[in-house]
């Protein structure tokens, strides 16, 4: 059976604030639907990316800024940065884990800098939306095998 990530669900306060951010984030807006004052739902794609995430009124009970450790892959990192800095996205410092292993949560373990070797998936930067929700940037430059 084939399964599609297709959207992720990102609790936010106030949906317009939101929608102000992810746009300026140079993100597709796909939809913007209200049926009422209860419920509104917002969908916006990364560019390049086939999963979407949306947030609304409504459309999901968890606490706003509660989805952490959203990860975004990008083919240069220090170029991520600048575009994001450039957006006017408070964002971190490019940083590799010590140990050379996934990021951990938090900031423990960082290193700033990309990774010494520059190798593939272990770059990262972080930033977050106006309500705290936390997304990371990872460089991938080369897929393991099989993906």
């Amino acid at each position: 059976m084939d399964m599609k990530l297709e959207i992720a669900v990102v609790p936010v306060a106030d949906v317009d604030r939101a929608k102000d951010f992810y746009q300026a984030l140079g993100w597709r807006l796909d939809a913007d639907v209200a049926d009422g004052e209860d419920f509104r739902v917002v969908q916006f794609t990364p560019p390049g990316s086939p999963c979407s995430i949306i947030f609304g009124t409504g459309v999901t009970s968890a606490a706003p800024g509660s989805t952490q450790g959203l990860h975004l892959i990008v083919s240069d990192i220090e170029a991520a940065h600048a575009e994001l800095t450039d957006r006017g996205v408070k964002v971190s410092e490019v940083f590799h884990d010590a140990s050379g292993v996934f990021h951990r949560a938090g900031n423990e373990g960082r290193v700033p800098g990309p990774d010494p070797e520059r190798r593939s998936y272990a770059s990262y930067l972080s930033f977050s939306d106006p309500d705290g929700n936390g997304w990371l940037l990872q460089e991938i430059t080369e897929r393991f095998p099989g993906r």
